[in-house]
């Protein structure tokens, strides 16, 4: 064969076959035609790989040092909260707020951190200059970025993720148009994205997710939101809740109490890390909402619906009008208290000497001595008088007031803090 076929067949055995260019027009794609494939979890239930995270809470509630504990967990292959394994990987920070040097390497440290593993968004040089790095014009520059590096990322974590967005965060358009390019990003790579944000004033004992700050957009993109609050024990001792308010891919309830913890990884240098608690069980309304304030608003309902069942002109049998707020799941302390906060009139005697109720105001009518006539109420020694399945609301003043108690299960690993010297490493 001559050199000439040679390199011939050579050309056309490596040759790349050239495909007509598709025409314009939208794209579609058969559901048969789907390759249905299962979340792929960085930390099952609570990561997701190529999916966006958010993490909000108040400020001082040690969101960006929840986000670093779980880094250190992604870089040194360490535990999860609930105790579940990690494989070792890399993790990407860009933060608009904390220096790497003085507060984000020491908390990764002092967690315990792989700082070898551990790179920070710097910048973007542009023309040979280093500037500031511009989420919403360097995404493709970052992209390629990731790509070089060995063995890409499995976490990238974006504080504040309001930084990603140039226009109108408080838009909802504006605020997709936005995010989507990081979300794009996650998604290609392969990596669980955390976006860490604030509340809103305000809002207490509403959903936490919709306490988000800006857009509504941000809860909608992100398939996980991750909500970080202080709360009163049961035991009246301040504790601090890690909680799921909402997931479109998992559980949506149950969290991980914590502390944080103050270490002095080397002379005058301090910084503090997540010591996690127990496994708590409930809605992220329930777990972050303090007990009093949940309370307070059932009685608020239960005395609309008890307001709804009297009157101040005439009596109502006090067991006609509890067992009608009863049917709304309000127990029988609670209706006690709704009964005091409208100032209710009780009263005992009349027919069979039983209680009836009245709201404050009118005259004094006289109690009912004969039942109403569409009463099919039993007579009093009757095996079945409602006087012997009901107990009278005079008793419900020593009863305990009933509060939903968080249910704890077993303490789960608790992060060992190991401190080692490491000389960061990676691409500049």
């Amino acid at each position: 064969m001559s050199k000439e076929r040679e390199a011939i067949e050579h050309v056309l055995q490596n040759a790349e076959r050239v495909r007509p260019p598709q025409p314009d027009g939208v794209v579609i794609e058969r559901g048969s035609d789907l390759r249905i494939v299962p979340v792929s979890w960085l930390w099952r239930n609570w990561l997701a790989r190529g999916k966006l995270h958010l993490l909000a809470g108040a400020p001082g509630q040690g969101k960006t040092t929840i986000a670093l504990a779980f880094a250190a967990t992604v870089t040194s292959g360490g535990h999860w909260p609930d105790g579940a394994g990690c494989k070792p990987g890399n993790v990407l920070i860009y933060s608009g707020e904390d220096d790497p040097s003085d507060t984000l390497a020491p908390r990764l440290l002092a967690s315990g951190a792989d700082m070898a593993r551990c790179y920070f968004v710097k910048g973007t040089r542009v023309d040979g200059e280093e500037q500031a790095f511009d989420p919403a014009r360097d995404m493709e520059k970052l992209r390629k970025c990731i790509a070089s590096m060995p063995g890409g990322i499995d976490l990238l974590i974006v504080d504040p993720i309001v930084g990603a967005v140039t226009g109108d965060s408080h838009k909802n358009t504006e605020t997709r148009r936005g995010l989507q390019p990081l979300v794009d990003l996650a998604a290609e790579c392969r990596c669980a994205l955390i976006g860490i944000t604030h509340f809103q004033k305000g809002g207490q004992g509403t959903d936490p997710s919709m306490r988000v700050i800006g857009s509504i957009a941000f809860t909608a993109l992100a398939r996980v939101v991750m909500v970080a609050a202080k709360v009163q024990s049961e035991d009246d001792k301040p504790l601090r809740v890690l909680a799921r308010a909402k997931s479109n891919i998992g559980p949506d309830d149950g969290g991980f109490e914590y502390h944080l913890e103050q270490t002095e990884i080397q002379t005058d240098v301090f910084a503090s890390h997540v010591a996690w608690g127990n496994a708590v069980d409930g809605t992220a309304r329930e777990l972050l909402t303090d007990p009093d304030d949940m309370a307070a608003e059932a009685e608020t309902d239960a005395s609309t619906l008890l307001r709804a069942e009297l009157t101040a002109d005439c009596w109502t049998p006090s067991d006609v009008a509890t067992k009608a707020v009863a049917r709304h799941g309000f127990n029988k302390k609670q209706i006690w208290r709704a009964g005091n906060k409208l100032g209710v009139i009780r009263k005992k005697g009349g027919y069979q000497g039983a209680w009836y109720l009245r709201l404050p105001g009118g005259t004094d009518p006289e109690l009912p001595t004969e039942p109403p006539k569409d009463s099919t109420r039993p007579p009093k020694d009757s095996k079945d008088s409602l006087s012997r399945e009901t107990e009278s609301l005079e008793s419900l003043e020593s009863l305990e007031a009933t509060r939903r108690p968080r249910t704890r299960r077993r303490p789960a690993d608790v992060i060992d803090i190991e401190f080692i010297e490491v000389t960061p490493a990676g691409p500049h």
